[in-house]
């Protein structure tokens, strides 16, 4: 790292500074301000639609004053001078100012100043000023309290500067906080670039490229992203520290590839008369197209000495778990184990009855005990398991007697060790974060084959493939006998009378032999909800935004019971805190068709397979991530039948939560839906543990609006590596690399 950019803030800037913005910020040295780069810039002339800003939230904005004036408050001493905003002051607009001013005109905000004596003398109407605050609402009206403000027409001298240059400069708006404003932050950043000698900051790209892409020194881009005098200025800028942040990730991404593939791992050959072998021998169906062509793609990986990387990706039923299985008995074969992670005990309990019935006479019972080339033992292993059966089954995965372990979480603890651990499959891995996938890595003697299975990829993984970190392979073909599923949006904001129909519509398919499922977000009212890791509104409120309580496995049930169009309908209850024999139970009450409404949580969203199950119904469905919106429609239309979808919520039409329902409705298309919940979403942190949104690393770069950005860089970071792998002829390339991304971040590049 350069000395310079490593300095402690303070030295450049003064200890009072460097202290506000430590605190406010978490920066501490002189690069670290110097990469805050603004996320946005205003033109002076621009005045901000005040009827677009968000309720409750941080907004930086321009307006023209409409009115000023101040009262004297009657319980306390002091005064309150209230200004008037407006989008603009065309001859349409009258305001009436001070304590007369009742209610909301469009494209006007009422700004409130408590002995604000600063504000009655400079806010004079008329005159144009930025502002910044939190959005608030009395009385159904909103306005802004004690912002900070800065006159714009009034500005300061600078000497040697033109007053109509300066008056054209965009403004810079950075993120900021209710304690720190944009133009406190601009301010420091002007002072810090005053007395730092930017000409001696190392340039991470290399001459070659700046050359070829005309971009701008890296001095140059500092000064014009932080003080641009044009719009073009910033651009520019932009364009320039955008690339060199796709090298310096692409760049770790290959230097990450170049060491994995030097790792040497145990290279799972097939034998030519194996347990694969016997296993193709007696499937009473053929593979499809795709999945010979995938079974392939695994059957070359895995015979390699380095380790695979795979995100396999189809459909709900396009065959996955089966095309897993037979790398899994590859594996095998080569006298390795292979793990089976799953997201719930349901799930982990139904893919070993269903891997165990696959195999057939394949399948040892572990009674038996010993190693046999015809034949391989599964064992299962969950929390609930009894002492007994959970000690067997990590006697099994230690002494190699258990070919294949299928298991929930269970399979991270300290005390689960295999014998030769030479495959990792990861099924629906929406539901897991990575360190817990790596946590299943560490337990292998030499770096094990990884396959991720997904329905519908969630933002990491589609960032992550992008960026070509995961290898993938796509199923698009569904299986004969899957029918198409109608997903309907049932809005009861605007059609109250639509809630009693979804229960005569159940009735109806109830009628004609047929099952249903209800999915709620609760299970009880004193429940935070059953959600997906990083796939949960995240309010964690208990009550929708009109103040009304969310359905509740428990509480659905009762009123169900009381639903008169369901009389004589066997209803039953299924949540992942009941008792696991309970919940076995109850899953093969509804499998015999001996349930015909089942009411559950999310623990249904993957691997159950009712085939007579033709509608399902969500309720509070604004709650759910895409990704388990249209896991759980999968549960229908899987025999053959008709399957029907209705996502049911309070939200009012134009709420941001509705789009995501929109996007499901619209189409059953799984990677569509991955990017469209990528753009609503954001990306999550590439080179972290979030799994979406929020606390991207990522500054300037996009996965989706920017893929021929990452695709050049890309290409340019195969070459560098390629011909330099340690990077030792492009130091400070490097020293980029160290720095943006500190041994903690690089090592989540491998963890896919």
């Amino acid at each position: 790292m350069n000395a310079e950019l490593d300095l402690a803030l303070e030295r450049r800037i003064g200890k009072r500074s460097a202290g506000v913005i430590e605190k406010h910020l978490g920066i501490t040295t002189v690069g670290g301000l110097l990469n805050y780069f603004p996320r946005r810039y205003l033109d002076r002339g621009e005045l901000t639609r005040i009827s677009e800003i968000p309720h409750d939230e941080d907004v930086t904005l321009i307006a023209r004053v409409v009115s000023n004036s101040s009262r004297q408050m009657r319980e306390r001493r002091g005064s309150i001078t209230d200004v008037i905003i407006a989008d603009d002051t065309g001859p349409g607009l009258k305001i009436v100012g001070g304590s007369d001013y009742r209610g909301s005109v469009p494209g006007t905000l009422k700004v409130s100043f408590f002995n604000g004596f600063r504000a009655k003398s400079d806010l004079q109407p008329g005159r144009r000023a930025l502002f910044s605050g939190k959005v608030t609402s009395f009385k159904g009206v909103l306005g802004l309290t004690n912002p900070d403000f800065q006159v714009l027409d009034e500005d300061p001298d600078v000497p040697g500067v033109d007053p109509e240059a300066l008056a054209a400069r965009p403004i810079p708006i950075y993120p900021a906080t209710a304690k720190l404003t944009s133009w406190s932050i601009q301010k420091v950043v002007e002072t810090l670039l005053e007395t730092l000698d930017l000409d001696s900051v190392p340039d991470p790209l290399p001459a070659d490229i700046v050359q070829r892409e005309k971009f701008l020194p890296a001095a140059e881009a500092y000064r014009q992203i932080h003080v641009p005098a044009t719009t073009g200025d910033w651009q520019q800028a932009r364009k320039r520290f955008r690339y060199q942040e796709a090298l310096v990730l692409q760049s770790a991404l290959a230097r990450r590839r170049a060491q994995l593939a030097a790792e040497e791992a145990t290279a799972r050959r097939p034998v030519a008369d194996g347990l694969l072998a016997a296993f193709d021998a007696q499937l009473p169906f053929t593979l499809t197209a795709g999945q010979t062509a995938v079974g392939k793609t695994l059957t070359e990986e895995l015979s390699q000495d380095s380790p695979m990387n795979r995100l396999l990706q189809g459909e709900v039923g396009s065959g996955k778990t089966i095309v897993a299985l037979r790398a899994m008995l590859q594996v095998v074969d080569a006298g390795g184990q292979a793990a089976l992670l799953a997201p719930t005990e349901v799930l982990a309990a139904q893919h070993y009855e269903s891997i165990r019935r696959t195999l057939g006479p394949l399948s040892r019972d572990g009674l038996l005990g010993g190693l046999g080339a015809d034949s391989v033992q599964v064992s299962l292993l969950t929390g609930s398991m009894g002492t007994a059966a959970r000690k067997q089954a990590l006697l099994d995965a230690a002494s190699g007697t258990a070919g294949i372990l299928i298991g929930t979480h269970a399979l991270l603890s300290e005390n689960v060790r295999f014998y030769d651990l030479g495959l990792i499959v990861v099924d629906e891995q929406h539901r897991f974060g990575v360190e817990q996938r790596d946590a299943l890595r560490a337990k292998a003697n030499k770096p094990p084959h990884l396959l991720v299975m997904t329905a519908t990829p969630i933002p990491r993984t589609v960032a992550m493939t992008v960026f070509g970190d995961l290898e993938t392979s796509v199923l698009d073909e569904l299986p004969a006998g899957r029918a198409p599923i109608s997903t309907h949006l049932v809005g009861l904001a605007e059609n109250p009378g639509w809630a009693g129909r979804i229960w005569s519509r159940s009735r109806e398919e109830i009628s004609r032999g047929h099952q249903v499922y209800v999915v709620c977000p609760k299970i009880g009212a004193d429940d935070d909800g059953d959600f997906s890791p990083g796939e949960a509104e995240p309010t964690g409120a208990d009550t929708d935004a009109g103040g009304r309580e969310l359905a509740s496995v428990t509480g659905v049930v009762e009123y169900l019971q009381q639903e008169p169009v369901l009389a004589g309908v066997s209803i039953a209850a299924l949540h992942g805190k009941q008792d696991p024999a309970l919940k076995s139970a109850t899953m093969a009450d509804f499998a015999a068709n001996t349930t015909s409404l089942l009411v559950s949580t999310t623990v249904i969203e993957v691997g159950v397979d009712v085939h007579n199950a033709t509608m399902m119904v969500i309720l509070d469905a604004d709650r759910f991530g895409i990704s388990q919106l249209h896991q759980l429609r999968g549960r229908v239309g899987r025999g053959g039948l008709p399957g029907t979808c209705l996502l049911v919520t309070n939200l009012e039409p134009g709420h941001p939560s509705r789009r995501r329902l929109d996007a499901v409705a619209a189409t059953t298309d799984g990677f569509a839906l991955s990017q469209e919940d990528l753009k609503l979403r954001r990306e999550g942190d590439i080179l972290g543990a979030s799994q979406s949104g929020g606390r991207s690393t990522l500054k300037l770069l996009r996965v989706l609006e920017h893929e021929d950005v990452i695709a050049q860089a890309r290409q340019d970071a195969q070459l560098l590596v390629g011909k330099d792998p340690a990077l030792a002829g492009q130091p400070a390339l490097a020293a980029a690399i160290d720095e943006y991304l500190n041994p903690e971040k690089e090592a989540f590049l491998e963890r896919g």
